[in-house]
């Protein structure tokens, strides 16, 4: 059908509907503090839950882009959640950020690399519309997360701070360290400050190098030395930020991340560019052999073991977005048919198995024969990735982040 095949009238007209019903679906998450309350299955607000400083960020960014298209009242938002971020979100005393806020008005102890990269990535889009005080939001963000989390040495981001940032954490992540990967080149095409490109770069190296070295399933846990922890979580396979074994789904969302940094960075330059895209096409072909179907229905499992058996049979929401952006970005960048199949198959997959026609945006979490589950992803939390694979597919500068692609 051609509603599902990149670049048609109707595939084009299919995604700006999601769009504008994303908005609309998201629209009551913001506290009267103006941290982000956790969505329910139909839009509504479950006040019974934190205020995570990830999802206001996320947000921020989400109705940035949504002031950016001309949706009313995304303005509102966007300045409710910078609220939260310069309020109750906000460390007065050590500075930085809270892990969030419990829904009894607690903090929840820690800084996290992860929500720090979201901060940037949320003032840095807010900026781009105006928003009151995003400027300074963004450069505070910047300088945080330059004295705590930026291991220069290193090339790559430390992962969790105590509350008082004192004491940091042994453990590494390269969760934290794609979205940060995200986050600087937001930053580097916001501010033209080319420093946070570099470092973007350097990250990505160190990844590529890892999967490279592990047949393209990228390690996801080190110790404080960067040495991969292979088996961590082996008896909890399925949390939420930090599962045992390889996720599928986070090598195709640094495939294209890959991609787009190495667009940026190279400016056409075939030669330099070639070796990232052909890391890119290896991560995303691992990821898609090991976890599409891989258990006999359509869908991309959310784990697997380093052999590539998946280990967790879910269907996260967010992977299949990242499959439908980068298997745009990669058809953009190569020119085959093969991905813009892969596209119009995700697509359809999206329509028949993961939109929620009745109640509103993407079904988060869903079984192995594709049946709603809530074990690990409860209600929709928020917006981001459903909301950025309506944008990405069709963004044409596939070196530039999908907020300044529309500003």
């Amino acid at each position: 059908m051609k509603k599902y095949e990149i670049d048609t009238r109707e595939n084009r007209e299919f995604a700006g509907l999601m769009r504008e019903e994303l908005l609309e679906f998201g629209k009551g998450f913001a506290s009267p503090e103006g941290g982000a309350y956790y969505l329910g299955d139909d839009g509504t607000p479950w006040r019974d839950r934190p205020r995570e400083t990830w999802i206001t960020c996320r947000m921020a960014h989400v109705y940035s882009m949504g002031e950016m298209l001309g949706h009313k009242g995304s303005r509102e938002l966007v300045e409710a959640a910078l609220g939260g971020l310069k309020g109750e979100l906000h460390d007065d005393v050590n500075g930085g950020w809270y892990a969030g806020i419990a829904a009894d008005g607690s903090v929840i102890p820690g800084k996290q690399c992860y929500a720090h990269a979201f901060v940037i990535l949320a003032a840095s889009s807010a900026s781009l519309i105006d928003a009151s005080g995003a400027g300074e939001l963004l450069e505070e963000a910047l300088d945080t997360y330059d004295r705590y989390f930026w291991d220069e040495e290193e090339g790559l981001a430390v992962d969790t701070w105590d509350t008082g940032f004192k004491s940091l954490s042994d453990y590494r992540g390269i969760n934290a360290n794609m979205h940060t990967v995200e986050a600087f080149l937001a930053v580097a095409d916001v501010l033209h400050d080319e420093k946070y490109r570099e470092r973007a770069g350097r990250i990505a190296d160190r990844v590529i190098s890892w999967a490279e070295e592990n047949s393209w399933r990228i390690p996801e846990h080190f110790t404080k030395e960067w040495k991969a922890d292979l088996m961590l979580n082996r008896d909890r396979p399925d949390d939420p930020f930090k599962p045992f074994g390889a996720t599928p789904g986070h090598g195709i969302e640094w495939a294209r991340l890959i991609s787009q940094y190495a667009v940026s960075a190279f400016k056409g330059d075939k030669g330099k560019t070639e070796k990232y895209i052909g890391a890119a096409r290896q991560l995303y072909e691992r990821a898609m052999k090991d976890a599409w179907a891989s258990d006999g229905a359509p869908g991309l499992c959310y784990t697997t073991d380093w052999e590539g058996r998946p280990v967790v049979h879910d269907r996260m929401h967010w992977t299949l977005a990242e499959a439908i952006n980068t298997s745009a970005v990669l058809y953009r960048l190569t020119g085959l048919d093969r991905y813009a199949k892969d596209y119009a198959m995700f697509m359809e997959y999206l329509d028949e198995k993961v939109l929620d026609h009745k109640n509103g945006s993407w079904f988060h979490q869903l079984d192995r024969d594709n049946r709603l589950k809530g074990t690990v992803w409860p209600g929709k939390s928020d917006l981001y990735h459903a909301f950025q694979a309506t944008l990405i597919p069709y963004n044409e500068d596939t070196g530039l982040s999908v907020a300044p692609s529309l500003a």
